[in-house]
Formats: C-alpha cells, sequence, structure tokens
C-alpha cells in the first residue's frame, strides 16, 4: 500500500524522499520495525483477550518439569505471528509481485489450519484438535497451488549466466559477466556444494518413452507437496518448549532473507556465480517482516512463556519457510538449514519405528529415547528447559552460516 502510494508520489509528484520506498533495503528495515513494534505492542493485547476468552493450554500429563506451571497458559499465540507477518506485509511490500501473492496466500492458508485446530483443541475442549488427515489435506493443498502457480505463472522467471561473447545479453560490469537478456521460464534449482550447481527437474523424467517426459510438472508437484508438508509439521514438533520454534524460525528466516536478496540482485548473483531470479528479492520485504514478528513474538514466549502460539502460528511458520526455499530455488538446502526442524521430525520416526519393530520381535515395545521429539528427552534427562532451548538456538545458528558459506563453498 505504502509503496504504490510513494510511487505515485514520486512519479507524478517528484514528491521529496519519496524515492526512497523504491530500495528493498529501506523497505525492508522499516518492515522489520513495523513487525517488531506490532507483535510487542498489541501482543500484550491480543494475550488479554485471549485469557477473557479463556483460551488457555490443557497441558498432558507427561511427567517433564514444570509443566504443571503451564497448564492455562493462553494459547493461539500464533494470531500475534500472523499480524506481525501480514500487516507490514501489505505496508511495504509491492502487491502485484507474484511472490508475495504466493506467500500471502500461504501464510492466510495455512494460519487458518491451524486456527481452527487450536479452535477445536480450546473452544471445543477436544485435546486431539483438528483430524491428522485434514491437517494433511491443508498442507498438501498449498503445496499442489505454490507448485502450480510456480509452473505455470509467466512472471516467475530466471535469467542464465552465459559467456559475454554471445549476442542479445544483459551486460555486467565491463563484459566481465553477462546474463540473458531476457528472463524464461526454468524447472531449475540449485544444488549445493557442487560447481556447476543447477538441477533440472525435466532431467527426472527426460528418459521416460513416449509422451510421460511432458509431464515433469507432476514430479515437481509432488517433491513441493513433500517438503511444504515435512517442514510444517517439523516447526510444528519443535514447539514444545518456550522460544524454542519461535527462535528457530527467526534464524532461519534471516537466513533465507539473505539467500532472497543476492538471488534477486543482478550483481550479486554475478559476483557468486548463482541463479539470477528476477523479481525475487521482493521477499527480503516479507522476511524481514517473518523475522521481526518470531523476535516480537519472544518477548511473549521466551522462557516462562505467557502465552504459547499453538498450530496456529508453528503450521505457519515451517510452511512459509518451506515455500519461501521453493521459490528462490534452494529448497535443496532445507536438510541443513532447517537441521533443528528435521533432526526433531526423525527423532519421532525413529522413535515410533523402532518401538513398533521391537513390539512385534520381542512382544515390548522399546524406546531409543527417553521422550520424543528430541527436545523432550534432554528435558528427561535432567536439562533445563531455558538451556535447551538456547543450544539448539545455537546449533541453528551454525547450520544457519553453513548454508550461507554453500554459496561460495563448491
Amino acid at each position: 500500500m505504502l509503496y504504490s502510494l510513494f510511487e505515485i508520489l514520486e512519479s507524478q509528484y517528484n514528491f521529496p524522499g519519496a524515492g526512497v520506498f523504491q530500495y528493498i533495503s529501506f523497505r525492508a528495515a522499516m518492515a522489520l520495525i513495523c513487525s517488531l513494534l506490532v507483535s510487542m505492542v498489541f501482543g500484550g493485547r491480543i494475550i488479554k483477550i485471549i485469557k477473557k476468552k479463556q483460551i488457555g493450554e490443557n497441558i498432558r500429563s507427561l511427567g517433564l518439569d514444570g509443566e504443571d506451571k503451564k497448564e492455562g497458559t493462553p494459547t493461539m499465540g500464533g494470531i500475534i505471528i500472523l499480524s506481525a507477518i501480514v500487516i507490514p506485509t501489505l505496508l511495504f511490500t509491492e502487491l502485484s509481485n507474484i511472490y508475495i501473492i504466493i506467500l500471502l496466500i500461504s501464510t492466510i492458508w495455512l494460519g487458518l489450519i491451524g486456527f481452527i485446530d487450536d479452535y477445536i483443541k480450546v473452544y471445543l475442549k477436544d485435546k486431539q484438535g483438528l483430524a491428522g488427515k485434514f491437517k494433511i489435506l491443508g498442507q498438501i493443498g498449498i503445496g499442489v497451488i505454490v507448485a502450480l502457480i510456480m509452473i505455470f505463472h509467466p512472471d516467475i522467471t530466471i535469467k542464465e549466466k552465459l559467456n559475454y561473447n554471445n549476442q542479445n545479453l544483459e551486460i555486467i560490469e565491463g563484459d566481465k559477466s553477462v546474463f540473458e537478456e531476457s528472463a524464461k521460464k526454468s524447472s531449475k534449482t540449485t544444488i549445493p556444494f557442487l560447481k556447476n550447481n543447477e538441477f533440472d527437474y525435466k532431467s527426472i523424467v527426460e528418459k521416460l518413452p513416449g509422451y510421460f517426459d511432458q509431464y515433469w510438472w507432476v514430479v515437481f508437484v509432488l517433491i513441493v507437496v513433500f517438503i511444504v508438508t515435512s517442514v510444517s509439521n517439523g516447526a510444528n514438533l519443535t514447539d514444545g518448549l518456550d522460544g524454542l520454534a519461535t527462535g528457530s524460525s527467526a534464524i532461519i528466516g534471516a537466513t533465507l532473507a539473505v539467500f532472497a536478496y543476492v538471488s534477486g540482485n543482478i550483481l550479486a548473483a554475478d559476483y557468486l556465480n548463482i541463479m539470477y531470479i528476477p523479481n525475487v528479492g521482493e521477499i527480503v520485504v516479507f522476511m524481514s517482516a517473518f523475522v521481526g514478528s518470531c523476535v516480537g513474538f519472544l518477548w511473549y514466549n521466551s522462557y516462562p512463556a505467557q502465552v504459547f502460539m499453538g498450530d496456529t502460528g508453528s503450521l505457519s511458520l515451517g510452511g512459509i519457510i518451506a515455500v519461501v526455499a521453493i521459490l528462490i530455488r534452494k529448497e535443496l538446502l532445507i536438510p541443513i538449514l532447517c537441521g533443528v526442524f528435521l533432526i526433531e521430525n526423525l527423532s519421532v520416526i525413529i522413535q515410533v519405528a523402532y518401538f513398533k519393530y521391537t513390539k512385534k520381535k520381542f512382544g515390548v515395545g522399546k524406546r531409543i529415547f527417553k521422550m520424543s521429539p528430541l527436545h523432550h528427552h534432554f528435558q528427561m534427562s535432567g536439562f533445563h528447559e531455558s538451556k535447551i532451548v538456547t543450544r539448539f538456538w545455537i546449533v541453528g545458528i551454525i547450520l544457519a552460516v553453513l548454508t550461507i558459506v554453500t554459496l561460495k563453498l563448491r
């Protein structure tokens, strides 16, 4: 909204200072500040409303230290996070940008799924919440939408890097390197740690007989659905200790903002020898709001938490992270960048699989971890909640730095 307003003020009225809104860095900073203010200032009021409505968390008795103190803590705090993302996005981004449209749809879609789940739990007093199959269907739905838009929308393109001797090229810095003059549709993504680090999804089916190679997009849709579902559920599982999912998401979000900036900046893409994606830089503004919302929410969610985000927040945070990684074509970096989410996911899978295996073979189910997800294992081992959270954040920072290093480490 403000972007369009100041664009008109500059182009038609030559309003002093209006041109600053053309800079992504300025709008990203403003989005960050705005999201912090929204989450911190209005967060307290939202918590009071939630308390009045008596929307408190029902804690299952798991024998964990301090869990009795969390009984009745307000939940559905994800409303604070979503508000702090959406409001700055509407104010400071170019709303006609297809990447912003996709992210707004994803945020609201996943937020609604989480809200319905939380509503059933706290209002209808059903501890199971929304049935798992409906959650999965919702995640599959947004995955399909994102994938199909990426495949068929004309504005989602890349520019190939070519030798400067070729014709019809956009020249950069004294003919040192060039990109194609016109952007084009592409099914390519980035492979970390490899020198020629681009992978074409079409190559998966190109050797199939008949006309099957025309349906490469089906494979892409399935991959996107898997990524969105996995990361969204990973964030949901990580949301078990005060500030754990929030802080981890902020670290991941800041890293993705860096990747979005260099991918959307033609000079940075040239220097780093990475894929240049026109117009994707607008995601930096969105991710600044995302990081600000997470940090602002920590004001209330850090130990001891005054509010829990619930599925309203956790499903949205994970889904946004997955969608952004896919849009900037860095989805193959997710196992590294989202390593904390991955470990939490794997700990549950390993625990359940081993229990079923031992029960079938020996008649008695055995466990590898004292409790899953993994953060509860450490909690059962005697570590204080805040220490576990801080150490998981440190691991997340290390993984984030390693992810950024992949820009040059090939």
